[in-house]
C-alpha cells in the first residue's frame, strides 16, 4: 500500500484531513442546493482549496517513503542489457523520446538495439494531438449536433486515415522493416501517450486495402490498422514490467474469474429508487433513468473534466448529469455467459458501489471489470476516479466516488482490472512521475494488467466489444493483449463497427504473458 514504511503521524493526518474533505464537499453540495452568496461559495471553496493543497503534501510525503511507490511511479531507467532479458522472441520493445531539437525511437529485441532518428516534439505532438481529435470527435455525431449541421461521419473517417497514415509514417515508418509481425511493447512519451497504436497506420505500397462498408473511401490507397499484424501493449516504462514482474512472481493466481461492477445508480431521482418505493423493483434494467450530480467548483475547472461532460451532452446551467449507462447491463450480463457458473460476481444496480469496489472479496477473482464512468480532473489528479451507485436502496445520498488516492491504497492482487468507462487510460502528465492516472494506480494495487479507454467511448459498442474480448479470453483462451487484438480486428471488420472510434479506445498496458 501506498502507507508502507510511512511516519504513523503522517497516516493519521492524511485520514484526518480524508474526513475534512469529505465533510467540505458535502457541505458545497448542500449549500449549492440552497440560498447562498458568492462570498459564502468563495468562502466554502478556498477552505476546500486549503485541505487539497495540505492533504497533498502529506500524501506526497508519504509517497516518497513508500520504496513499492517510488519504483512504480518513479521508476529508475534500466540498461538496454536489462530491457533486453525482459523480452522473449516475439516481443519488440519501442521506446519514444521526444526532444526540442530532434526525437528518437529506440527499437530493442532480446538481441539487439537500434535507434531512430525522428522530427523533433513540435512536428510529432501536433500531428498527434489532431490524430486524438479526430477519432475522439467522432462522439459528436448525433450528440448536440443541429439538425441543420449534421456530423459527416464518412468525412470524418477519411480525415482520420489520412492524419493516421502521416503520423503512422513518421514515428514508425523508418522502423517498419524491423518490425515484422512481433508483438509491440510500447513506452510513449508527450503526446504520444494519447495515441492509440493500434490504429495507427503504415501506408500500403500495394494495392488499396478498402473495406467495403466505407464506399468513401475507394479512392485511397491505405494500409490496415497496426493491430491487424501486431498485438500491441503499453508500458509506463521498461522498469515497470520489471516491478510488476517481481510483484507477481510469488502471487497465487485468484481461483474465481470475473467480478463485473456495472450499471449503478447515479441519483435518488432513478427509476429504480421511485419503482422500489412504490413496491415495483424487481432488480431489472428500467428504461428512462437520468443521473444528476454537482461537482465542485475546483472540478469544472478541469477543461478535460468539462470536455468529458460537455461532449455528453451533461452540461446544462453549471449543473451536470451522469447518465445511467444502460449497456453496461448487458455488457455484464454476456460476460457472465462466458464464465462457469459459480465463478463470476455480478453486482449490478445498488450493489455496484465504491463499498463492494473497495472489499476484499474482489481479491478473489482473476479479473475485476469496472464499467461504469470515469472522471478526470486535469487541476488535482488525486481527485479523479470511478463513479459508483451514489445513492443506497431506500435514496439515501452516499459516498460513490472512488478516487485515485483511493485506488493506490487498495490491495487487488488479481490477473487483470478492466475499466469499462470514459477515458480512464488518460492521466496528467507531471514531472518525476510521468503520466498519473487511473491505469498506474490499479497496477500500483496489485494488478500486472489494466485494460482502458482513450477517450469517450460508446455505450452500445463498449458492450459489443467487450463481449467478444471475454468470448475470446474465457471460450477461446487467449492471453488479456490476444483477446482485445482478436476483438478491435473483429469490429474493424464489421460493417457496423468498422470505425477505430468504437474499438480503439481501449489499449492494455503492463504484463503480456
Amino acid at each position: 500500500m501506498t502507507r508502507r514504511g510511512a511516519d504513523p503521524e503522517l497516516v493519521g493526518r492524511e485520514r484526518e484531513l480524508d474526513q475534512l474533505i469529505t465533510t467540505k464537499l458535502n457541505a458545497r453540495i448542500r449549500l449549492l442546493t440552497s440560498q447562498h452568496s458568492d462570498v459564502e461559495m468563495a468562502a466554502m471553496d478556498g477552505e476546500i482549496s486549503r485541505l487539497v493543497a495540505e492533504r497533498q503534501d502529506v500524501a506526497g510525503q508519504i509517497r516518497t517513503r513508500s520504496p513499492a511507490y517510488a519504483a512504480l511511479v518513479q521508476p529508475s531507467s534500466l540498461k538496454f542489457q536489462e530491457i533486453q532479458h525482459l523480452l522473449d522472441s516475439d516481443t519488440i520493445l519501442l521506446e519514444y523520446s521526444l526532444g526540442d531539437e530532434r526525437s528518437f525511437l529506440w527499437i530493442v529485441t532480446a538481441n539487439s538495439i537500434t535507434a531512430y532518428e525522428l522530427p523533433k516534439r513540435s512536428i510529432i505532438e501536433p500531428l498527434a494531438v489532431q490524430v486524438h481529435h479526430l477519432l475522439s470527435r467522432t462522439a459528436e455525431a448525433g450528440r448536440g449536433n443541429s439538425p441543420k449541421e449534421p456530423t459527416d461521419w464518412s468525412q470524418i473517417d477519411v480525415q482520420y486515415i489520412r492524419a493516421a497514415t502521416k503520423l503512422g509514417k513518421m514515428i514508425l515508418g523508418p522502423a517498419a522493416p524491423a518490425l515484422g509481425r512481433k508483438r509491440l511493447a510500447i513506452v510513449s512519451d508527450g503526446a504520444l501517450h494519447f495515441i492509440s497504436f493500434a490504429a495507427l497506420i503504415l501506408p500500403s505500397g500495394s494495392s488499396p486495402n478498402v473495406h467495403p462498408s466505407t464506399k468513401s473511401l475507394d479512392a485511397i490507397n491505405y494500409g490496415e490498422p497496426l493491430m491487424i499484424s501486431h498485438e500491441i501493449v503499453n508500458l509506463p516504462s521498461a522498469s515497470v514490467l520489471e516491478e510488476l514482474r517481481k510483484e507477481e512472481h510469488d502471487r497465487v493466481s485468484p481461483q474465481k474469474e470475473v467480478a463485473v461492477l456495472a450499471d449503478a445508480v447515479f441519483d435518488d431521482q432513478d427509476d429504480r429508487i421511485v419503482n422500489r418505493q412504490m413496491g415495483r423493483y424487481k432488480g431489472r434494467a428500467i428504461p428512462g433513468a437520468k443521473a444528476l450530480v454537482r461537482a465542485t467548483r475546483s472540478q469544472m475547472k478541469d477543461g478535460r473534466l468539462k470536455r468529458s461532460l460537455n461532449d455528453l451532452g451533461l452540461g446544462e446551467n453549471g449543473t451536470y448529469r451522469l447518465p445511467r449507462l444502460f449497456s453496461t447491463r448487458k455488457e455484464a450480463t454476456a460476460i457472465a455467459k462466458f464464465v462457469p457458473r459459480g465463478k463470476a460476481l455480478l453486482a449490478l444496480d445498488f450493489d455496484a458501489s465504491r463499498f463492494t469496489a473497495t472489499s476484499a472479496e474482489l481479491a478473489q477473482y482473476r479479473i475485476v471489470h469496472f464499467a461504469t464512468h470515469g472522471l478526470l480532473n486535469n487541476e488535482h489528479p488525486d481527485l479523479s476516479g470511478l463513479v459508483f451507485s451514489m445513492v443506497d436502496r431506500d435514496g439515501r445520498p452516499q459516498n460513490g466516488f472512488l478516487q485515485l488516492e483511493d485506488i493506490y491504497n487498495m490491495s487487488l492482487p488479481v490477473d487483470l482490472v478492466v475499466l469499462s468507462a470514459c477515458q480512464t487510460g488518460v492521466g496528467r502528465e507531471l514531472a518525476g512521475e510521468g503520466i498519473v492516472g487511473l491505469t498506474r494506480g490499479f497496477m500500483y494495487a496489485g494488478a500486472p494488467r489494466v485494460i482502458a479507454s482513450l477517450w469517450n467511448v460508446d455505450d452500445e459498442a463498449t458492450a459489443e466489444l467487450m463481449t467478444r474480448f471475454y468470448r475470446d479470453l474465457e471460450v477461446e483462451k487467449l492471453k488479456p493483449a490476444a483477446a482485445l487484438r482478436a476483438a478491435q480486428e473483429q469490429m474493424w471488420r464489421s460493417a457496423q463497427w468498422h470505425s477505430p472510434y468504437y474499438w480503439a479506445s481501449f489499449q492494455m498496458q503492463g504484463e503480456w504473458n
